[in-house]
């Protein structure tokens, strides 16, 4: 085990997790800042080369969690393992957004969906070797054949 450390935050425009799109058809296209602490500035060489990241962040305003959850794309539960549910056993979130630019410190992306605040605990570049046609969407590709 270890203890989380956050490397940043994020700067947001949702200040309420009712503000966050959800659902089928949502879409992630907020603009948002990721702000990294100093100490961790020297890590963000060579990102700018990057269309994409991958952020890991943490749930850090939900207590407790549930193994069955209904998403808001959906009327049936499903395993929490098997949504993006915040009610997780441990509260870790993963956003990709895409890389507008950096300026020292301060990473400019678009397609946030975390709150304001929220702290950072990892960057990675985007890196998928998996071509589109051979990703399957499980239950929620359903869920959007039912509401057409």
């Amino acid at each position: 085990m270890f203890t989380s450390q956050p490397i940043g935050f994020v700067s947001s425009p949702y200040k309420d997790a009712s503000e966050i799109p959800k659902g089928l058809g949502a879409k992630h296209e907020a603009d948002g800042v990721l702000k990294i602490l100093p100490e961790f500035e020297a890590g963000l060489t060579d990102i700018e080369g990057f269309s994409h990241l991958i952020v890991v962040w943490e749930f850090d305003r939900k207590r407790g969690f549930e193994l069955l959850v209904t998403p808001p794309s959906d009327n049936r539960p499903h395993g929490v393992f098997a949504t993006r549910s915040p009610q997780r056993p441990n509260p870790i979130g993963l956003t990709a957004v895409e890389l507008r630019r950096r300026e020292g410190i301060e990473l400019h992306v678009r397609g946030v969906d975390m709150l304001d605040g929220t702290p950072i605990l990892d960057i990675k570049p985007y890196l998928s070797s998996i071509p589109s046609e051979r990703l399957r969407r499980g239950w929620l590709a359903e869920a959007e054949a039912r509401q057409r």
